[in-house]
């Protein structure tokens, strides 16, 4: 039993020179002890222990929760005190996540550095457990949206987006349920503030249940020369974001002018039925056999052969394979952990094929890991369509749309690379069809339809001598890589209230609204974007 004092310990309270039984706290009796006559005196004794309640008698604890608690005023004051705004830089604003949705709405999180992130709006079960407190979530979003802000000054121009890698310093304070993002860089003449919250009333529930995300940017003009600036945010049509896998349709962005706001409506359509004959299914592979036959293996994951369901670990569950045996890197790997099997890695591909129907189906279930346990589908050797697991052992179907390559020759590739948890991947009955599937309803049905948008409400400037324009609006399909100057004003295809474009379901649609600043030294002017949902 070591009891001497650790060299670095300086921090009042700190127990790390406290005998062993002590440094796993007080049981019990310990604590019973102390309660009583005396008890104040023996927790001050030990400089570790706060006392904000008590002291206490045994007969105190004969119910769960005393009905006294015999709170400190002290404590109590302290809290109600306003201390100091816990501020975050650096790599601290990669862990942070505050939801910023509407009670009951679904769930967004604001990054630490202004990001919006886990868009979890989609009616999309999305695995969270006690786990994620020790290995917290990354901060990933399914869809394109974003902020950014083109700055004119001294002949120059230039784009920065609103994020952590644009401006050397971003700073992120958390006082629920606003969420406080500052924007600085001594290359900048412009600094910006954002708050970011969903309305959240006491004791109206109707307003604080609203599926709304306000982002509020203040820019300031620190400079001595008058700037010209424009934000811009944009947002893709994420309408049907999982079920376009297996649908027909189309998406739609639409613009919506008021006097008090301008309004970026994104949407999704059925379109007609195709009235031609359909051809019979063509079923490409069912994994029936002993061995993976014509298919290409690589690595471990896989085995030799497709796994028997029989036979497949009791803790992966009904897989919900269609036949006797199915393609699953955790049940055909080598070991007997379920760490050694999710660690083993490896590759299928299939032979070349003749893309003559309009969709290809499978059953697909695994690890959510983009690019690690997937299904790839391939055309001459670059993979244009690809499909991820969604961290669940039974299989769901899913469909490609492949019309676009009618004709050309493909290849499917069913790849495990991940080593961690949910290293793993499964699928089964890979049809070819006319059909995108058996299971489909029509689109207005699916549990991710519906609608979202982007409005921009007003602009207020703090100098009666700097100049507002008018908002701009702006249309565009994002290459890859993204090019951010698509997104601000310019001549652009849908500038009259009404207008809209649309793109097939299977294709990418970014709307965006842009708003003209010009700024005197020492002015400020603010935008207010507004994310919605249903």
């Amino acid at each position: 039993m070591n009891t001497e004092k650790h060299p670095k310990c300086q921090e009042t309270g700190c127990r790390c020179g406290a005998p062993d039984h002590a440094a796993v706290g007080f049981g019990r009796r310990d604590f019973l002890k102390l309660v009583g006559a005396g008890a104040t005196a023996a927790l001050a004794f030990h400089p570790w222990q706060f006392a904000m309640a008590g002291p206490f008698s045994r007969a105190d604890f004969d119910k769960l929760v005393p009905a006294d608690k015999k709170l400190t005023p002290e404590w109590v004051r302290s809290l109600t005190a306003r201390g100091e705004r816990e501020v975050y830089r650096g790599v601290d604003l990669a862990k942070i996540g505050m939801p910023v949705g509407g009670i009951c709405a679904g769930q967004l999180y604001l990054g630490g550095d202004g990001k919006l992130w886990h868009w979890d709006i989609f009616n999309t079960r999305i695995g969270t457990g006690a786990e994620h407190y020790a290995k917290p979530l990354e901060a990933t979003s399914p869809l394109e949206q974003g902020f950014a802000l083109r700055i004119v000054s001294g002949g120059k121009t230039e784009e920065r987006p609103m994020d952590r890698g644009h401006w050397s310093d971003v700073s992120f304070a958390g006082e629920y349920p606003i969420g406080y993002v500052e924007y600085k860089d001594p290359a900048s003449p412009l600094e910006v503030r954002l708050e970011a919250y969903s309305p959240f009333i006491p004791l109206n529930t109707d307003d604080s249940s609203l599926p709304a995300t306000v982002m509020q940017f203040t820019v300031k003009n620190l400079g001595s020369t008058e700037v010209e600036a424009e934000l811009a945010g944009w947002l893709e049509n994420a309408i049907c974001l999982n079920s376009a896998k297996s649908q027909d349709g189309v998406r739609r962005n639409r613009l919506v002018r008021d006097n008090e706001f301008l309004f970026l409506e994104c949407s999704a359509e059925e379109v007609p039925s195709d009235a031609s004959p359909q051809r019979r299914d063509i079923l490409f592979e069912d994994f029936e056999g002993e061995t993976y036959g014509d298919w290409t293996v690589s690595g471990t994951a896989f085995g030799a052969g497709p796994a028997e369901v029989s036979k497949i670990p009791a803790y992966q569950g009904d897989v919900r394979g269609k036949g006797k045996r199915v393609a699953n890197s955790h049940a055909s790997a080598p070991g007997g952990a379920v760490e050694e099997k999710d660690a083993a890695t490896g590759k299928l591909v299939s032979r070349p094929f003749s893309i003559e129907r309009n969709y290809i189906t499978f059953l697909i279930g695994g690890g959510a890991h983009k690019d690690q346990t997937c299904v790839n589908l391939t055309v001459d050797d670059k993979v244009v369509l690809t499909a991820t697991g969604f961290d669940e052992n039974a299989m769901r179907p899913l469909s490609w749309d492949v019309r676009k390559w009618t004709g050309k020759t493909g290849r499917l590739q069913i790849v495990d690379t991940a080593t961690g948890a949910w290293g793993n991947i499964g699928v089964d009955d890979i049809v070819f069809s006319d059909k995108p599937g058996l299971s489909v309803g029509p689109l207005r049905e699916q549990a991710d339809f519906g609608t979202m948008g982007l409005g921009l409400i007003g602009c207020k400037v703090q100098s009666p001598k700097s100049k507002v324009e008018d908002a701009d609006f702006g249309c565009a399909e994002v290459p890859e890589g993204g090019v951010l100057g698509r997104f601000f004003a310019g001549p652009n295809e849908l500038a009259k209230d009404g207008q809209s474009a649309s793109r097939p379901l299977g294709e990418k649609l970014v709307g965006s609204l842009t708003r003209k600043l010009k700024l005197k030294p020492g002015d400020s002017a603010t935008a207010v974007f507004v994310l919605v949902w249903h």
